[in-house]
């Protein structure tokens, strides 16, 4: 089953609609700590907006490269996961048995060998994303390029990631699709959008 990431929630409207849904996505995620994202939440909005009940979602806190700072602020915020960008395998570590989250692991890529930089992560992460390098800007990258990767964990798969994209090529090799911009018009989650990529994925489920 293709499983469902969308990311970029800043909104109590758009979070109820995927909470509440037919086919609610496995994962939403909030952007946390990093200010240059248009979709940044300041924390006592984030602390307002996630007080809610999950009812078949995990909440995700995605942070680059965290301080303790904010690690202590969202300690006790209702999330599931901890997704993370430019930390070592030791930082992750850390931050892992501290706060007892689960690790998404970013893996931002650019070029091929980019990908294998997973393989230093192992032992820390619970599931790895392969993004691209462009973090907020929705950047491409050939996803072909992991195609072949046995990892033994669930694979999350960003990087320019369209609604309308052929997502039968998406599940042969990724078991999480994470999706943002894709699903905004001017710059806003849009309803419409996601109702259709939820019915989609759904539908694609049902039929493989």
């Amino acid at each position: 089953m293709l499983k469902i990431k969308i990311c970029g929630i800043s909104d109590s409207k758009t979070l109820k609609f995927l909470i509440n849904h037919n086919y609610p996505p496995q994962f939403i995620g909030f952007i946390v700590n990093y200010k240059k994202s248009k979709r940044y939440i300041e924390f006592k909005k984030l602390k307002k907006l996630i007080n809610i009940e999950k009812k078949n979602s995990s909440f995700v806190a995605v942070l680059v490269k965290p301080d303790q700072d904010i690690l202590e602020k969202i300690k006790f915020l209702p999330f599931d996961y901890y997704q993370i960008y430019d930390c070592s395998p030791l930082e992750i570590l850390s931050i892992k048995e501290k706060y007892k989250k689960k690790i998404i692991t970013a893996i931002t890529v650019k070029k091929k060998d980019d990908v294998a930089n997973y393989k230093n992560f192992l032992n820390v992460t619970d599931i790895f994303l392969f993004d691209s390098k462009g973090y907020e800007k929705s950047l491409a990258f050939n996803h072909n390029w992991i195609l072949n990767i046995d990892i033994k964990k669930n694979l999350m798969l960003a990087g320019n990631i369209k609604f309308d994209d052929n997502l039968e090529n998406v599940k042969k090799i990724a078991d999480i699709i994470d999706i943002s911009g894709s699903l905004e018009t001017l710059g806003l989650k849009d309803i419409s959008k996601i109702d259709n990529f939820l019915n989609k994925v759904k539908k694609l489920n049902n039929e493989t």
